[in-house]
Formats: C-alpha cells, structure tokens, sequence
C-alpha cells in the first residue's frame, strides 16, 4: 500500500507546476556616493538642492529561464552652482520566469523593478543618511509608463529602419 502512496505523491510532485516568478538572489552589484566639496558644502545645506534622478533598467539571460535583471539609479543633488552629491546605485536580482514567451517583456520590465524599488529606494536614503546628508525619499516609479515608452521608441525606431 505504501507503493501506491508512493507513486501518486511523485505523479503530485511531476505535475506541480514551478511558480511563474522566482526569485534566487538579490544583491548590490555596484554602488558609488561622492561628496565632492565636503566637508564645507555641509555649511551651504540650509538651501533646497536641485535633484535630478534618472532611473534604468536592464536584464540579462543566464541559462533557461533564468534571468539577471538589473535597477540603476542615479541621483545628482545640486546647491546653486556646487554639486551636493553624486549617488549611483545598480540593484539586481537573480530570478527564474516561468511563462509564456508574451508576458516575459513585461515582468523583465514592469513587475521586477516594481520588486526591487524598494530596495533601490531604501539603500540610498540609508546611505545618504550615514554620509551626514538628509536622506532623499524617492517617490513611486510608473514603470508601466517607462516601458509603454520604450515600446513606442522601439516602434519608431523600427518604423525608420523600415
């Protein structure tokens, strides 16, 4: 009777099907914060600084359906004419996507770097803080926004070429 147990837990296990997302591994893969005028700019902070953010994404395939998919942010903080800081932050993560071939795009681009901002967000107010600087919330990406754009420079570009 055991052997009957036996065969039907491993037909179970065959016909499980792997989850559509998996995420393997998350980790700073590179990270930079320059203060170029310190200590002196510190007296200069009772003004608002100009920030400029500039966020990107990338991915690449490792093996089958396994992806390294990569958030960069960059933040430049200026007082006038003098830069405050410089940040640069590239977050990544490992992941297996299990789907078909026509929402691959969209989780490379969309669902994981909506998974990640947090981190991203997170390690650089932290760091900023740490640096003796007033951390920076970054506010919410529309990353459904960033690749409909994409999309649409893609097409154009196609359409040129064409």
């Amino acid at each position: 009777m055991a052997k009957k147990e036996d065969k039907k837990t491993e037909e179970t296990n065959n016909n499980q099907q792997l989850p559509a997302l998996m995420i393997h591994s998350q980790y700073i893969k590179d990270m930079s914060l320059e203060i170029p005028l310190a200590p002196e700019i510190f007296q200069e902070m009772n003004k608002n600084p100009d920030i400029h953010v500039d966020i990107s994404m990338n991915n690449k395939s490792l093996e089958n359906n396994v992806y390294n998919v990569t958030l960069t942010a960059k933040i430049d903080a200026d007082l006038g004419e003098k830069k405050l800081f410089i940040v640069e932050l590239s977050y990544a993560a490992v992941v297996s996507i299990n789907v078909p071939a026509e929402h691959l795009e969209p989780i490379l681009y969309i669902e994981l770097p909506r998974l990640l901002f947090p981190y991203v967000r997170s390690i650089i107010s932290n760091s900023l803080s740490a640096a003796g600087l007033p951390p920076i919330m970054l506010n919410p990406i529309d990353f459904v926004s960033l690749y409909n754009a994409k999309k649409a420079q893609e097409a154009e570009q196609a359409k040129k070429s064409a």
